[in-house]
């Protein structure tokens, strides 16, 4: 199956993505399965697992203090600038999986703080090692050289935030019924990259303007 790990839609700040836009999408480009990832919310997760038509693991991509944790397989919201230590904590409480997305994005002001990872680092269960937004390519390979040193499982995503995102990055690997087993087929995957053009954070920028001033 193929599964894209870092999503978002309309219930992201910075994100008009509709909910079966994105589904459409998923279908036109043959992804079985999709980690909706909004900001701070699982909101747009639980919605869409209702009624679409492949598999949707609740998802989110928290702020904490320093920095951005993807928390995998929860079932409710945890709250945005804590530490990394309780974000992680809470998740974990769920029995989710942590996740880091974008480690080494230069241009990310959201990524996690690498004093921070190193801290947490014991509880990181993927490293995000391709984000198909991330401008520079030796950004993504030294997430990739770190996941390698440090024994950590290795993820991909698209991070789409508009239609021409979707299924740019994916995983393909087997089905799982449970995180552990999901993990398990994940580490024995293969990473499927395509970056997506540069262009989008124009799009994304533009969205959170009008978000914050209507």
């Amino acid at each position: 199956m193929r599964v894209d790990l870092h999503t978002h839609t309309l219930y992201s700040h910075d994100s008009e993505l509709p909910l079966d836009v994105a589904v459409r999408g998923w279908q036109r480009e043959g992804i079985d399965c999709v980690a909706v990832t909004d900001h701070n919310t699982i909101a747009g997760a639980l919605a869409m697992r209702d009624w679409a038509p492949l598999r949707v693991i609740a998802a989110s991509e928290i702020m904490t203090c320093e920095g951005e944790i993807i928390g995998l397989f929860i079932q409710d919201d945890i709250p945005r600038d804590l530490t990394p230590e309780e974000t992680v904590r809470r998740i974990r409480e769920q029995a989710g999986l942590v996740m880091i997305p974008h480690p080494f994005d230069r241009f990310r002001r959201s990524r996690l703080a690498t004093d921070a990872l190193l801290r947490i680092l014991p509880h990181v269960d993927i490293l995000e090692v391709f984000n198909a937004r991330t401008a520079f390519g030796w950004d993504n390979r030294r997430a990739e050289k770190f996941a390698i040193a440090h024994g950590l499982t290795q993820a991909v995503g698209s991070d789409s935030h508009t239609a021409r995102e979707l299924g740019r990055a994916y995983v393909e690997m087997s089905d799982f019924s449970t995180p552990q087993e999901f993990l398990a087929a994940l580490r024995a995957g293969s990473l499927v990259k395509r970056k997506s053009p540069w262009l989008v954070h124009a799009s994304t920028r533009w969205t959170k303007l009008r978000s914050l001033f209507g």
